[in-house]
């Protein structure tokens, strides 16, 4: 099985959980480390709801020394006083991946909901990046809880949004289309294979209805707001379904639509892609973004920041580990913002106001 830098996973034949052990981000950076019948899961924590798997971390280290880590203040434990009408501040969230204590307690520390889980911030405007579900133990409790809290922000004048990640369209694709053969150009693939592959979690396939199918399939791909461009993956591949955000939006809901196992596989190929903004000529591809759909800067959630950076944490998940994540990382001459912070490898669910301040 071979698979090239930044693809999506490539799997050449049915695959069961128990054929594989289970490695970070397997689908989204190379070099891909190939996985064998016969290898072991990772034990369970029996302090994990029955049906989660815990992923490992095995992610290559990327050395980076041309960027800038920003530092984040901590925020007040009450929120500030909003107005009464108007626009409100703006905030958006990185990957949550399942990890729903994690989102609960960023959310708090930031103000945006009380000590109840309700939404306290009156006008503030909440964007997530995608990548609600996978590899943590609560996807679908994540996915609740925003689509709740999206009805009490719509009721206090703010609002609570989302994007579509590449987890997003994962999940659906594994629902609709189970262990169907996809055109993967490396063999066989099938969603289901690729959903276990990347951290899914039985648990949340249990708990799956359809208003969360509904809800993900009408996610948008693409938005500006306040002159940033939101995109859930670091990839140049959303120039590939239209010219304007609306188009975009539009061509991912009418792919999702219709409903054809290729084109969905192909759509979540190309949307788990990343590292389009690191490299010699990244600060070109931000702009070639920039320039197509509008905004300024961009901010994108989708690689984790301590493999941007070259700081992971141990395998064993030590403390002494940790990634340094304090806050969003801007990169490729200061137009790219990261949100991703690494939950999934002991690293900070970030929540961030915007504009930051450099």
């Amino acid at each position: 099985m071979t698979q090239g830098a930044g693809q999506g996973p490539e799997v050449e034949r049915t695959a069961t959980l128990r054929d594989f052990r289970v490695p970070a981000y397997v689908h989204e950076t190379g070099p891909h480390v190939d996985t064998h019948p016969g290898d072991t899961l990772p034990p369970v924590d029996e302090t994990y709801p029955e049906g989660y798997t815990p992923t490992q971390r095995d992610l290559p280290v990327i050395n980076r020394g041309d960027t800038l880590q920003v530092p984040v203040e901590p925020a007040p434990a009450a929120p500030a006083p909003q107005p009464a009408t108007g626009l409100g501040p703006l905030y958006v969230v990185g990957d949550v991946h399942g990890y729903l204590d994690e989102l609960v307690a960023a959310l708090e520390e930031k103000g945006l909901i009380d000590a109840s889980g309700q939404w306290c911030a009156g006008t503030t405007r909440l964007w997530f990046l995608g990548d609600f579900t996978d590899r943590g133990p609560d996807g679908i409790g994540v996915i609740d809880l925003v689509m709740r809290l999206s009805a009490e922000a719509a009721a206090a004048g703010g609002y609570c949004k989302a994007l579509m990640g590449n987890h997003e369209l994962l999940l659906l694709g594994a629902k609709r289309f189970g262990d169907t053969p996809v055109n993967s150009g490396a063999g066989t693939a099938t969603f289901q294979a690729a959903w276990l592959l990347n951290g899914g979690q039985k648990t949340d396939m249990d708990r799956l209805q359809d208003h969360h199918l509904q809800w993900m399939a009408r996610l948008d791909a693409v938005e500006e707001v306040d002159g940033y461009l939101l995109v859930h993956s670091d990839t140049t591949a959303y120039l590939d379904y239209g010219d304007s955000i609306e188009a975009v939006n539009d061509t991912v809901r009418e792919t999702l639509t219709r409903n054809d196992a290729d084109e969905c596989w192909d759509l979540f190929r190309k949307f788990t892609k990343r590292f389009s903004f690191r490299d010699e000529g990244g600060a070109d591809a931000v702009r070639s973004l920039l320039d197509t759909y509008g905004g300024t800067r961009i901010v994108h959630g989708h690689s984790p920041i301590p493999y941007l950076l070259g700081e992971v944490g141990s395998e064993d998940g030590e403390e002494g580990g940790r990634p340094l994540v304090e806050g969003p990382h801007v990169y490729a001459d200061g137009l790219a913002i990261a949100m991703d912070g690494g939950v999934t490898m002991s690293g900070k669910l970030l929540v961030q106001q915007l504009p930051l301040d450099t």
